[in-house]
């Protein structure tokens, strides 16, 4: 990959191409968790590509390629929130019939509940838990990639992972009894 790299260095379009195709389908998931909206992502991650492509020729290590345009999305994703400070609902289609079973609905509730309080975090802990749990780097390689000190990367890892826990814990405790009006 480092030659492809070098050659999009150079300027050559082709090369880029290339590199966006390795990259961008990890590139856009990344971006997802992120925003949490499909559309956001699309956004952030075409910046972070347009920035990739004028910056290129500034890369000093060919082979931190991906690395250096994982933090190039990430800043784009944290300005494509402050840009839209408010979070479009995510609709789901659900088949007509209903679940099938009571596994679906609580995976469903359980996955609703865990998109809720993800939402409540802020950008910057999503993108260290994201990097951490969805792309497996350590925490070193998340600050290296961020820019920020490694304590402060396993500090908003842990505050995120608490926040999570308080938010799924406070959803579950919101449940009104059958019969209770609310």
């Amino acid at each position: 990959m480092r030659d492809i790299v070098e050659e999009a260095m150079r300027g050559d379009r082709e090369a880029f191409g290339v590199l966006v195709n390795r990259t961008s389908d990890r590139l856009y998931a990344i971006a997802t968790r992120i925003l949490r909206d499909a559309d956001l992502a699309e956004d952030a991650l075409q910046g972070a590509l347009i920035t990739a492509w004028r910056q290129l020729p500034t890369l000093r290590d060919p082979d931190r390629f991906e690395a250096w345009v994982r933090r190039l999305l990430v800043h784009a994703c944290y300005a494509e929130a402050r840009r839209r400070r408010r979070w479009a609902a995510n609709v789901r289609v659900l088949p007509v019939d209903g679940p099938e079973g009571p596994d679906d609905i609580l995976s469903i509730d359980d996955r609703d509940a865990l998109d809720r309080a993800f939402r409540r975090l802020s950008i910057e802990q999503r993108a260290v838990f994201v990097l951490h749990h969805h792309v497996g780097l350590a925490l070193v390689e998340i600050a290296e990639t961020l820019g920020i000190p490694a304590g402060t990367a396993r500090s908003r890892l842990h505050y995120a992972t608490r926040a999570l826990r308080s938010a799924i814990e406070a959803d579950a405790g919101a449940v009104v009894p059958e019969g209770r009006m609310a």
